[in-house]
């Protein structure tokens, strides 16, 4: 299980791939890379912000929970802080396994905890002003079938 939380961008393939060079036993590996969006009103950046140490133990806690619940070979969660973009990734979670529902079935889980439930604050700076980011319902109720 790897979790990072940093400022600096990454390479999607190069993380992918060094991923999958350590996922013995994998019969299947799914990735998931998040990027920013523009937004009504024209995205000018997203400041997001988190607590060091408790946001790493966090989703730390909810890998842990995912190899639980299936049989993961390997965990991967890379999540961006500071100030982003329209485009700029912003995460990414791999999940490998001996077979493909496991792998599908847990990085859904994770990204759908990771929108709704890590401890991360986003403000949005548009043309027209800025603003903390709310939690969605659609995002809330995915959590439910979990």
């Amino acid at each position: 299980m790897t979790v990072r939380i940093q400022t600096e961008s990454f390479d999607a393939g190069a993380e992918l791939n060094a991923f999958t060079d350590t996922a013995a036993g994998a019969g299947a590996v799914v990735s998931f890379t998040g990027v920013v969006r523009d937004v009504d009103g024209g995205l000018v950046a997203m400041e997001i912000e988190h607590y060091p140490g408790m946001t790493e133990k966090a989703i730390a806690t909810i890998v842990s929970e995912a190899q639980t619940r299936w049989d993961l070979a390997g965990a991967l969660v890379i999540h961006r802080h500071g100030r982003l973009t329209a485009g700029d990734q912003i995460m990414m979670v791999a999940t490998a396994s001996r077979h493909r529902v496991d792998a599908f079935q847990a990085a859904e889980f994770l990204m759908d905890y990771l929108k709704s439930r890590a401890p991360f604050w986003k403000k949005e700076m548009t043309q027209s002003g800025n603003g903390w980011v709310e939690a969605r319902d659609e995002d809330e109720a995915a959590l439910d079938r979990w």
